[in-house]
């Protein structure tokens, strides 16, 4: 069925919003650091150390979410996602100690972005298309990155003029406001409205749901799934991605700019470009992805990556064209890593349990981003710039370039559930 009224795609643009709004939640902390400085006195080792268990409660939610989702259905968990957001954003606006940052924003903000993370957009996905899975995964994805630094400026201005509280306001609001949208638009499966996914050509439908406890059957699935190398490599490019992105960059390019003297505001704003440009290279990643090898894709993002993380130091110094350059060509390349390593985590796995395996992969990136923004935060108390952190990761993402083409390659058998057909389409 591959009519433009098919339901999908109004599921697909309703996860695509709660995706963007989640991400735009995870971006705050980058025009907070400074001002919680100011007004609180917290060193950026402890507000780093706080975004850090933030980053790692985000990722490590991504498995049991998955299990989560198959058990109670994808719409009430985005709901639940969207309401325990709201209510820790608010909550927040009252923080006077750090423990209270590290409970409502490392806890509470962690683990509602992990019920709404790109391990729910995989289920849908695998629930709603059966043709151009990487084209429309590429743009769920993009909207991660998207919302997670298109909405800089606005809260970098909001935090500037009313305060950092007034910033939580806005991304509690949006939060908020997903909650029923979700419920009104979200459906769990083609067959709830009487379809078939979309560009089927058979009445086939989801695995039923499996019976067990949703966290006996991610440890289950995590068990099944170490056996096999290509795990490993998938899981250890993308703590590196994770590293790269999430953690260093997304947390601490606004300090660093401003280390340099440019204005919270202009830095904001060169993350916001990255996310305009992140919507198409990521899309095209996806776009990609049903065409190409996906790991030649992987090496490909992860060399430029890095060797663009290991010009950034100069690039920060003359604060000029090179800077701008940088912000183009790292949106482009931000999160587009996600379609191919979707693709042969399905691959590998089978559909079934793809979205809990890719849960356990993504807790990996989250591990990665997690140790990277408390590193950074570390680098730059200790030894007063960013440079050496920027550099380490650079070379690290080059390393990865080289891991990425080994997914796939020697003895492998890819059959850890009851249903492993590989994908490839």
């Amino acid at each position: 069925m591959r009519s433009r009224g098919h339901y999908a795609w109004w599921v697909l643009g309703t996860t695509f919003v709660v995706l963007l709004v989640s991400a735009a939640i995870r971006a705050t902390p980058g025009v907070l650091i400074v001002p919680l400085e100011r007004e609180l006195g917290w060193s950026r080792a402890t507000i780093s150390g706080a975004i850090s268990v933030n980053l790692l409660l985000y990722g490590l939610m991504g498995p049991f979410c998955a299990a989560i989702a198959e058990r109670i259905g994808v719409r009430r968990t985005m709901a639940l996602a969207m309401g325990t957001l709201a209510t820790a954003l608010l909550l927040a606006t009252f923080m006077r100690a750090p423990w209270q940052l590290f409970l409502l924003w490392g806890v509470g903000v962690g683990a509602g972005t992990g019920m709404a993370a790109m391990v729910i957009g995989a289920a849908v996905v695998n629930r709603w298309f059966h043709s151009r899975r990487g084209l429309v995964l590429g743009a769920l994805t993009a909207s991660t990155a998207t919302g997670q630094l298109l909405f800089l400026p606005l809260l970098a201005k909001v935090a500037e003029d009313d305060g950092w509280r007034a910033a939580l306001y806005i991304v509690a609001g949006g939060a908020l406001l997903m909650v029923p949208l979700v419920l009104l638009v979200m459906r769990e499966s083609p067959a709830a409205v009487g379809l078939r996914r979309y560009g089927a050509t058979e009445d086939e439908g989801p695995p039923p749901p499996r019976e067990a406890n949703p966290a006996v059957i991610a440890v289950r699935t995590l068990a099944r799934a170490a056996k096999h190398r290509d795990f490993w490599l998938l899981a250890g490019t993308f703590f590196v991605c994770g590293a790269s992105t999430n953690g260093l960059i997304g947390t601490h390019l606004i300090p660093a700019c401003m280390d340099h003297g440019i204005p919270e505001v202009r830095a904001a704003k060169l993350l916001a470009t990255m996310g305009i440009f992140d919507l198409v290279g990521t899309t095209l990643s996806g776009w990609l992805t049903d065409r190409w090898d996906s790991r030649r894709l992987l090496f490909t993002y992860y060399a430029l990556r890095g060797l663009s993380l290991i010009f950034l130091p100069d690039a920060l110094r003359e604060a000029g064209p090179g800077l701008n350059a940088f912000t183009v060509f790292y949106g482009l390349d931000w999160i587009a890593t996600v379609p191919p390593t979707v693709r042969l985590a399905t691959n590998a796995f089978g559909q079934r349990d793809a979205p809990i395996v890719f849960g356990w992969i993504f807790a990996a990136h989250q591990v990665g981003a997690g140790v990277a923004a408390l590193g950074a935060g570390l680098v730059r108390t200790e030894l007063g710039d960013y440079r050496a952190a920027f550099i380490a990761s650079g070379t690290v993402c080059v390393l990865a370039a080289f891991l990425a083409l080994a997914v796939g390659r020697g003895a492998r058998k890819a059959a850890p559930g009851p249903v492993a057909t590989a994908v490839a389409e």
